[in-house]
């Protein structure tokens, strides 16, 4: 069997799994996406690129930041997201998922544990496996749990940095993390507390600052800006010191071209935006709660938080020929399955993006209850 031929052979097994990936078109009203304010196809963001390209700033970096890439967008973007944010300090990297396993390979050493979520991104677990720390996982949403961790690790001997890692907003689940809780636990235990605000970033918090603003415990969070702020990359804000140890050992943000700085420049525009006034997040808020009556009354979908519903089917084969229906429907909407949340819990992900109205999110989960009661 030549290589190629043991490839097919696992896409095949995924097709009869009903788990095989493809590239799909855009197509219909977008319920897929994680454009919640609608800022990625906005006047207000293409008026901000031709204003920044009409005074200089380039497409392209031509270079990592520490040879000739750095560019004064991006450091005019890091001042002023640690001042929005809150923070000492901020780096730009090129995404979310960069940002994370720059943050997780790097900061946390060996001796120290990263104590974090069982539903926590993908991309931090990532940053965690080439890392030096232990780690360990508690319970979803369970602050009592994850004090039951770190004491059963004190307990076995350990001594390190304890780092609390979570997400504010829940990418899948759509929930909300207790921080309330966790920034009592870390506070109480001197822990530094990681928030990864990738779904928050915009929609929450004073401004579109996030949920983790404010916070009394040593807070690193990480801001995406391709989701509520519409553009590309990600902002890690913190202390000083933390940022400086990236620019120095994280071989993600070192190795690595820099952003454009024409998308920094656009970052800047998105937060200018949601500091002029209250009407990107007061619409998106709009949107979602309209959103989590509609999923109740028309669907029975119970405790929503955020912008991000779960219709949870169970099976693969079930959630990828709901989602083909609605798409027949004129509905972009997009089946979930393993690997990405855990088995026999494949669904739809339905994301309420700045690009629907309310009449469009009433007819989604109108379609929805019809399939379901057709059994499509």
């Amino acid at each position: 069997m030549t290589a190629l031929t043991r490839f097919d052979g696992v896409l095949e097994g995924l097709a009869a799994r009903h788990r095989l990936r493809r590239l799909l078109p855009r197509r219909g009203l977008d319920f897929a996406s994680n454009d919640y304010l609608g800022l990625a196809d906005s006047a207000l963001l293409r008026r901000a690129a031709r204003e920044a390209i009409d005074r200089g700033v380039p497409v392209g970096s031509g270079g990592s930041r520490l040879l000739r890439g750095n560019h004064p967008e991006h450091e005019a973007l890091e001042a002023e997201a640690a001042a929005f944010f809150g923070s000492e300090a901020a780096l730009y990297l090129g995404g979310g998922f960069q940002a994370n396993q720059a943050l997780f390979s790097t900061l946390p050493a060996q001796g120290d544990l990263v104590l974090h979520d069982a539903l926590i991104h993908a991309s931090a677990h990532e940053g965690m496996r080439l890392g030096r720390a232990d780690t360990r996982s508690f319970a979803h949403n369970d602050a009592d749990a994850a004090r039951d961790e770190l004491r059963a690790w004190r307990a076995a001997g350990g001594q390190g940095q304890v780092w609390l890692a979570v997400e504010s907003v829940y990418s899948m689940e759509g929930d909300l993390a207790p921080l309330a809780d966790l920034d009592a636990l870390a506070c109480e235990t001197g822990a530094i507390l990681v928030v990864d605000e990738a779904h928050a970033t915009g929609v929450f918090g004073t401004e579109g600052r996030g949920l983790a603003h404010g916070l009394r415990a040593e807070v690193l969070s990480l801001h995406t800006c391709g989701k509520g702020l519409g553009v590309a990359g990600g902002l890690i804000c913190g202390a000083r010191v933390m940022v400086d140890m990236l620019i120095n050992r994280a071989r993600p943000f070192i190795f690595a071209t820099a952003p454009s700085p024409l998308d920094a420049a656009l970052v800047r525009a998105s937060l200018r935006a949601l500091q002029a006034g209250p009407g990107l997040q007061a619409a998106a808020r709009k949107r979602i709660r309209h959103a989590h009556d509609m999923a109740f009354h028309s669907c029975g979908l119970e405790g929503l938080h955020s912008q991000i519903i779960p219709v949870i089917l169970g099976s693969d084969s079930t959630a990828m020929g709901l989602a083909a229906s609605l798409q027949t429907q004129g509905f972009d909407i997009r089946g979930i399955r393993p690997p990405t949340v855990p088995r026999g819990t494949s669904r739809l992900r339905i994301s309420i993006t700045g690009q629907v109205t309310e009449p469009e999110i009433s007819a989604l989960f109108q379609a929805i209850a019809a399939c379901r009661r057709g059994g499509s």
